[in-house]
Order: structure tokens, then sequence, then C-alpha cells
């Protein structure tokens, strides 16, 4: 999906809410992220922890590497994240280490969140950089997409 012009009529946390599907179909827990650059997607995943057998490969790191490869840059300046859960503090610190310039989100995280719960990381003195945060866009969709993946999984 990188580098390709996010459709005009799919807004980019609806891509984002797309990985989040994806990511629930492998078994992996439902986040989803989509990074944009200048109207495009250089960066889309979902959760694959389970997948690759890595505890970073949370679909907010996976998709930051993805486009600063695309982009062949570490720093993502001009950039906007999208993602369908609250982050927790090690995707906070890659976002500010990337220096993400806007962070849209769905769902607050209220046991693992470092935005608005938990640390607050960017509100820190020691953060690098302090992305513009947007939340809850589209949150219903992404607690509903979380909530029937918990009940199955409660359910075996």
């Amino acid at each position: 999906m990188t580098g390709e012009e996010t459709p005009r009529n799919r807004p980019p946390m609806e891509l984002a809410l797309d990985e989040a599907r994806r990511a629930a179909d492998r078994g992996e827990v439902p986040v989803g992220a989509v990074v944009i650059f200048k109207g495009n997607v250089v960066g889309a995943a979902g959760n694959q922890t389970l997948g690759d057998k890595d505890p970073t490969a949370h679909a907010e790191i996976v998709a930051l590497r993805q486009a600063a490869q695309e982009l062949r840059t570490e720093r993502l300046t001009d950039c906007d994240l999208y993602v369908t859960l609250e982050p927790c503090a090690m995707c906070a610190g890659a976002i500010s280490h990337a220096r993400i310039r806007r962070l849209y989100y769905a769902a607050p995280d209220e046991k693992g969140g470092a935005v608005e719960h938990g640390p607050r990381f960017f509100n820190q003195p020691t953060c690098h950089h302090r992305p513009e945060v947007y939340d809850r866009i589209s949150e219903d969709s992404a607690k509903a997409l979380l909530k029937e993946f918990f009940s199955k999984r409660r359910g075996k």
C-alpha cells in the first residue's frame, strides 16, 4: 500500500482501521496505523508482534519504519500518523523521535496508552518533540473492533 495516493473517498483513519481488521484476521490485537506524506500513504501496518515474534512490532512502529524507508530519512517531519488506538509509551517515544507532525488516534487506551493516559509522554519535559495530537477520530469503530476481538478470544 505504500506510495499509493490516499483514496479521496477513504480517509486515512479508515485505512488504519482496514489494517487493524487484517491484524485481527491474523490473530493479532487489532491495531492499525497509516503514515501520510503529502497525501500519499508511505507506511501502513497492523500489529505483527505474534507473527514476527517481535514485541516491538506494534502497528505504529512498523508503519514508521516503512515510512522512513520509503522517504529515506529517519525524520518524518512532514508526516501525519493515524492509529486506531492511543499509542503506548514505546510508540509515543518512536513518534517523538521520528518527529511526526500530527498524531491522530481513534480509541483511548486507559490501561496502556501514554498520550492521554499513563505517563502522558508528550507532556514530559524530557520529550524531544511533541506532535499535534487529535484524538477520538472514528473512536466507535476502533472500540468495536477491539471489543469483538477480545470477546472472541475470551470465548475460546
